[in-house]
């Protein structure tokens, strides 16, 4: 079979105003980038608002292995089998990272037969969103060195300056950094560092406003740090917000392209699932739901983050009722659960993937607790045994809960027709009644408990008396209403990744609390997070470049 690449660049697509109205959006309210990407005006999107939505499935899936889940092709598999059905349907993805690009990770704009167009623009610089996203944030961080270097009439305190740098790459050599180097017109020196875009609050607060005016309001209160006085210092203060707010003016405006089968697909944001919430904007989402009669969108990591990230930071910010969730598995991700290591994956064990499916199974329950319907969707690889499948099948089978055989990485949309019909029959019949998992008014502590019991499975979360000031700070504050972004490994349900399938008896240590006040939660950092990925010893950016025909090549 073709590369990735080689599919896309294969593909004829149809202009982007083709697409745009099969959704009713004509050619004023477009903002085309090329003949095949266009972003949606903001006035267009504003005369949407007394439209009745459509409804919202969720794709998310098991706990991630090296050998990949696909979630985003399973994403883009089940729309286009939805539209081949006669549906009126959108997909919402996140935009890719530069970093994982030329990384390990690779593109992320779904696989084989089940991919958005233009791969490769998609895959790389794109409409300049996170561009536009660094700028704003970098910004910011010089207004608070100017601020400092011009008598500080702020007092900040050089040491609590907790807003650092950002880049678009993975670049292990700036996490940490002394800066302002090189004498008394430099500036104050002082450590800090930089993380990657995608980590940025600008990502997280561009992907949860509703509009301008809302972005703006929230970037006023980001707090950069603190004054003498341990009172926090905002980006309000610093009179950064409208000049942020001005570079991101066209980057707010959500991204539309198509799928292979000419699915409609808006591709807009991309918060890290750790740090954040690891969902595309509310605002391509919302729109979306005004012009389509299902929506189709997917969340980062396993189930235990970006679902629930999903239910319980996006949909009670942006007030949105899902309908259905789809958890995504592959015969090879339970087995690696079940035990076997990665090189090992293609043998036949039963035993392990008996062993495995306990992960699922804990997935399966953890999507009931929010009160919509569950399917299960198994990514099938062509080397898959028909055993395998079929224990996969009974096991969820048991459970209540029906699991379809896709190959739409292969066959595309109709190899995920099964999966649609399920889809579409759950949806209609209107039993899904979502509720979050907890409530505003809990207390912040005990929200980050009730996730690690009820979502992790943990006994308890444990934290030193700094940790449980820091909370009850953060009470003090104002800010007890705010959810809770759990950032902890993504490959396992506890806190150490080598504990597979679902471990129980484990506690979750809670390392450090961190503001998100402009975003709109706080984050509970539980173990070791990487802000800023590094490279691995063979880059994926060592095989991309341009052949003789000028054509990108290597680039997944």
């Amino acid at each position: 079979m073709k590369s990735d690449i080689e599919i896309a660049r294969s593909a004829t697509a149809k202009p982007i105003g083709e697409i745009a109205q099969k959704l009713g959006i004509s050619g004023e309210n477009l903002e085309p980038y090329g003949h095949t990407k266009a972003k949606i005006s903001d006035s267009f999107i504003a005369s949407l608002s007394g439209k009745k939505d459509g409804k919202l499935i969720l794709v998310t899936a098991t706990s991630p292995t090296p050998a990949g889940e696909g979630k985003t092709t399973t994403t883009v598999g089940l729309g286009d089998a939805m539209n081949s059905l006669g549906k009126n349907i959108s997909i919402c993805l996140r935009e890719p990272s530069l970093g994982p690009c030329f990384g390990m990770k690779g593109g992320a704009a779904g696989g084989g037969m089940a991919q958005i167009i233009p791969m490769e623009d998609i895959n790389l610089h794109f409409t300049g969103d996170f561009h536009a996203i660094g700028a704003a944030h970098n910004l910011l961080s010089a207004m608070i060195d100017n601020h400092i270097y011009w008598g500080n009439a702020l007092e900040l305190d050089a040491r609590r300056i907790s807003w650092r740098r950002v880049v678009d790459m993975n670049d292990r050599a700036l996490r940490d950094i002394v800066m302002s180097l090189g004498g008394v017109m430099n500036g104050f020196p002082r450590q800090s560092g930089y993380d990657i875009t995608v980590a940025s609050e600008i990502m997280a607060i561009l992907c949860l406003s509703n509009d301008l005016e809302d972005l703006e309001k929230r970037i006023e209160k980001i707090v950069v740090g603190q004054n003498k006085n341990r009172q926090n210092v905002t980006a309000g203060q610093l009179n950064a917000a409208g000049a942020m707010t001005v570079l991101l003016r066209d980057a707010i405006k959500p991204n539309l392209v198509q799928s292979l089968e000419h699915t409609p697909a808006f591709v807009h944001g991309g918060p890290f699932a750790n740090i954040a919430h690891g969902c595309n904007s509310l605002v391509a989402t919302k729109t979306a739901l005004k012009l389509s009669d299902y929506v189709i969108t997917e969340a980062g990591f396993g189930a235990d983050l970006g679902a629930e990230k999903f239910f319980d930071i996006k949909c009670r910010i942006g007030n949105l009722k899902p309908d259905a969730a789809v958890i995504v598995a592959t015969i090879k991700a339970l087995k690696f659960q079940g035990g076997m290591g990665a090189k090992t994956l293609d043998l036949l064990n039963m035993d392990a993937l008996e062993k495995g499916l306990q992960n699922l199974g804990q997935h399966i329950s953890n999507m009931q607790k929010f009160n919509i319907p569950v399917m299960v969707a198994i990514n099938r690889f062509s080397n898959d045994r028909v055993e395998e499948v079929d224990a996969v099948v009974a096991y969820c089978k048991n459970l209540g809960i029906n699991a379809h055989e896709c190959t739409h990485w292969a066959d595309g949309g109709k190899g995920a027709i099964s999966l649609a019909r399920d889809v579409i029959e759950k949806v209609d019949s209107g039993v899904a009644d979502f509720k979050p998992l907890y409530k505003d008014d809990m207390g912040l502590w005990e929200k980050a408990r009730h996730i690690a019991m009820n979502i992790y499975g943990a006994d308890d979360i444990v934290g030193d008396t700094k940790i449980r000031n820091r909370f009850k700070e953060f009470q003090d504050q104002g800010y007890g209403h705010l959810p809770i972004c759990m950032a902890k490994t993504q490959y396992s349900f506890s806190t150490d990744p080598s504990l597979k399938g679902a471990p129980k008896n484990h506690v979750v240590p809670i390392r450090e609390v961190r503001l998100a006040a402009g975003a709109g939660f706080i984050v509970a950092v539980c173990g070791d997070i990487m802000t800023m990925p590094g490279l691995p010893r063979h880059p994926a950016a060592e095989k991309i470049g341009i052949d003789e025909n000028g054509e990108t090549v290597g680039l997944f």
